[in-house]
């Protein structure tokens, strides 16, 4: 594997990693009901909402509960296969990086829109949401880099042999 590519999957991991236990603990705070979480947990979020002014977090507007689902339902468990596949050396890997990064490159463009188009939001809470974009973009172009060099192997012309005409 060349080293490019065990950087970029080593970032990927980390990237992994935070995303299967920040999705359940704080993300789903915006879903789910408060008594569900620990005091500790509760006072986090809305210490980091109040820090970096994030008022998707504490308004709560519809979009933003839709995310944060399919974050739950889709994100949640793919970061936890795509863990498990790379880590694995799994063949499946590429491909599900691939919806992976789509899927969250999807839901960071909403809600980059959001924060830029509102003008509510401070360079501090862009600089939060801004790395998640790239991370995103990262899992997608790996996703596509994966899947192109299978094609690339797979495109081995294979010759039938021909009948003799008489």
């Amino acid at each position: 594997m060349p080293p490019l590519l065990r950087l970029t999957d080593f970032i990927l991991v980390l990237f992994f990693f935070i995303i299967a236990i920040v999705a359940p603990l704080f993300d789903a705070q915006s879903i789910l009901p408060r008594h569900f979480y620990p005091k500790l947990l509760l006072d986090l979020s809305s210490r980091y909402a109040a820090m970096y002014g994030d008022y998707l977090v504490e308004e709560r507007p519809h979009f933003f509960v839709g995310l944060v689902w399919m974050e739950l339902v889709v994100l949640w468990p793919l970061s936890v296969v795509n863990l498990v596949g790379v880590l694995g050396g799994k063949g499946w890997f590429g491909r599900s990086c691939l919806v992976f990064g789509v899927s969250m490159t999807t839901s960071m463009v909403a809600i980059l829109s959001e924060l830029i188009g509102s003008g509510r939001a401070s360079d501090k809470l862009l600089m939060m949401y801004f790395p998640f974009l790239g991370l995103a973009l990262l899992a997608f172009v790996r996703g596509l880099v994966s899947s192109s060099s299978k094609i690339a192997d797979s495109g081995k012309r294979v010759v039938f042999a021909r009948k003799k005409r008489a």
